[in-house]
């Protein structure tokens, strides 16, 4: 077999074909497992093309539905939709596929154990076989030196003792020398024997292995050559049905959407005027509790009467009359209020926003990372404050702010630490940690040192092993993510009472039987940010009970009558804008008087924290590629009254 004989050769003067092929197993290995990374990372790519196309889909039904050319981007709709199908059918194979060529790598590693096993007598055969060689040689050379010596004793004509002394050494050596002849012999015979039988089975492991590659790229082609079909199909399809739209039948579905009617039309109908509208002002916006009642406006139409009329004519006015009745203008918009709320607030407590990756990291794609590369990990902290107003009394004010730091890595770092037996520590320092309370942890992945002396700065390192172990975790149970957030520490923020809340509230209530006005004064604090930003995001509920039959307020706000609350949005707070401001309302009762609620409060800002905790890493091997702050209200920022 000139395959097998290939393997033979390579056993060499120095027997080290045993070591060649031993590894040339081993990186079959490795081979499998880069495999089943290329298929993931496929896979990836193209989950992440088939969501693109599918909000693209949704972008083209969103689009403007007017005009002739509407019925078209249903075309485009319907065709998108089905490629981002075709694209997620290929996902799902890929997937499936990749199970398959783990549970290979997971066979071929009980392979390759049970192979190590069956070839340590050629292993050993081969260690016999080296050290034989290396003693003939060493005889070998003593032979030549000792014989040598002997011959030129007797032709310098030295004394015979001399010469017997020689010749006995040269015996000597000639024997020593015949001895590992044999023994070489011997560990020949054996060595090729078992070597014969260790280099067939390697073969037939390295042509299995070979074969079973083969299998799972042509699988994979297959699922790559099946969907292009697909797609190939779709866009037939999306060919034949912009071919089969033609103008005429693009003007024909207009006529049949717009159209009144198919009759064609007689004499032209009456034109009509307003006869009489008294004017809609709405409701004043100051603070009077003298408001008028909001009036109702009457509008009264009347056609123009034709010089010529007719019996069918004046039929047609009547009916107009009696289809129309009396409009009604009034300037209450609860209803609309309502419908709105309804949409938008479906909560009875404001929540912040959850904090994500933007990853917008500057790093390398995360199949390219390599272990020479300075490894890009980004870093999140994310504060939340909770503050309890009473009242308008500052000394009144509880806070409590707390915070998160949070890690993201990069799926291509898991394949660097598991290669990598002792891949750099990861370690960094917490700064500005005088301004904390206190710090927790994630003791199972990092160290700290309890000794260090700096009160404003804390240093940490990681647990290689632990962390390792936890990605590789996270990445088994979501294959398919390009980062893995990693919670780090969380920490308590010394706080001084009103002083540490980016926004001071003060609320007024006035209860009446019948009326109910509320008033809630707000003054943006800068002061209590490191870097003082916008507050985003603000909104303001308030409950109101006692029957509201009608609300004013300034600025604007929303009445939910199902939940009798009332929700203000502000524009965003900051130092160029007002830094002062106030809501106010007043409500109509039917059921007084309401009872004072506690108010809450939500708003976030990006960009800053409150602390000025922040990060730096220690050491080489890595890079910090994004490094965001944000902080925003808790599950309580409220105030109430006294």
């Amino acid at each position: 077999d000139p395959f097998q004989l290939s393997f033979l050769s390579n056993m060499g003067e120095k027997n080290n074909g045993f070591d060649v092929l031993y590894h040339n197993m081993k990186h079959g290995q490795i081979s499998s497992k880069e495999l089943t990374d290329f298929i993931r990372e496929r896979s990836t790519i193209e989950e992440a093309y088939a969501r693109s196309m599918t909000k693209l889909a949704k972008s083209a039904g969103n689009f403007s539905q007017l005009g002739t050319f509407a019925p078209v981007w249903d075309v485009f709709k319907t065709s998108t939709e089905k490629l981002a199908s075709c694209h997620m059918e290929l996902v799902r194979k890929l997937q499936e596929l990749i199970k398959e060529v783990q549970k290979y790598v997971d066979e071929q590693a009980k392979a390759h154990k049970k192979t190590k096993e069956e070839v340590a007598s050629t292993l050993e055969a081969v260690q016999n076989i080296q050290t034989i060689s290396q003693a003939l040689q060493k005889s070998k050379e003593i032979y030549n030196a000792k014989t040598v010596e002997q011959e030129r004793l007797r032709k310098e004509g030295a004394t015979q003792r001399d010469v017997d002394k020689a010749g006995v050494k040269a015996k000597k050596a000639t024997e020593t020398y015949k001895s590992y002849v044999e023994k070489y012999a011997t560990a020949k015979s054996d060595f090729e024997q078992k070597m014969a039988e260790t280099a067939q089975k390697f073969q037939d492991i390295e042509e299995s292995h070979i074969l079973h590659m083969k299998e799972i790229i042509q699988a994979y082609a297959q699922s790559v050559d099946e969907t292009h079909i697909q797609i190939g199909e779709v866009h037939n399809e999306f060919v034949r049905n912009i071919e089969n739209t033609s103008v005429e039948s693009l003007i024909q579905k207009l006529a049949e959407s717009k159209g009144t009617g198919k009759e064609r039309p007689g004499k032209p109908p009456p034109s009509y005027i307003i006869k009489s509208v008294c004017v809609n002002s709405f409701y004043s916006s100051s603070d009077s509790e003298d408001e008028e009642e909001p009036r109702k406006f009457h509008v009264q139409i009347k056609p123009v009467q034709p010089n010529n009329g007719t019996h069918q004519n004046r039929a047609t006015i009547d009916e107009l009359k009696a289809s129309i009745g009396n409009i009604i203008l009034s300037p209450s918009t609860s209803v609309q209020l309502h419908n709105i709320l309804k949409t938008q607030l479906n909560q009875q407590t404001l929540n912040s926003v959850p904090f994500s990756f933007s990853g917008t990291s500057r790093g390398p794609s995360p199949v390219t990372l390599a272990s020479q590369d300075a490894l890009p990990i980004a870093v999140a902290f994310t504060e939340s404050v909770n503050a309890y107003f009473k009242g308008a009394d500052p000394t009144k004010c509880i806070v409590k702010i707390t915070g998160d730091m949070t890690l993201s890595f990069p799926m291509g770092i898991i394949k660097v630490f598991t290669t990598n037996p002792s891949p750099a520590v990861l370690s960094f320092k917490l700064k500005n940690t005088s301004r904390l309370e206190q710090i927790l942890p994630n003791q199972q992945l990092l160290y700290s040192d309890p000794s260090q002396s700096d009160s404003d700065s804390k240093d940490f390192w990681f647990n290689m092993q632990a962390l390792t172990s936890y990605l590789r975790k996270a990445s088994d149970q979501n294959p398919s993510a390009s980062y893995y957030n990693v919670d780090i520490l969380k920490y308590q923020v010394l706080s001084d009472g009103i002083h540490s809340t980016p926004l001071n509230l003060a609320v007024y209530w006035k209860c009446t039987s019948s009326t109910t006005d509320l008033r809630l004064d707000y003054r943006y604090n800068p002061d209590s940010m490191n870097c003082p930003g916008p507050l985003t995001n603000v909104q303001i509920l308030a409950s109101v009970d006692g029957g509201v039959t009608s609300m004013q307020s300034l600025p604007n706000a929303i009445w939910n009558a199902e939940q009798n609350k009332c929700l203000w949005k502000l524009s965003d707070i900051s130092e160029k804008s007002e830094n002062e401001g106030r809501t106010q309302a007043k409500f109509e009762l039917s059921n007084g008087p309401s009872n004072p609620s506690t108010l809450a409060v939500q708003f976030m800002n990006e960009g800053t924290t409150l602390s000025g905790v922040d990060m730096e890493l220690q050491g080489t091997g890595y890079r910090l590629s994004l490094n965001k702050k944000r902080f925003a209200t808790g599950m309580q920022y409220a105030c109430c009254s006294l």
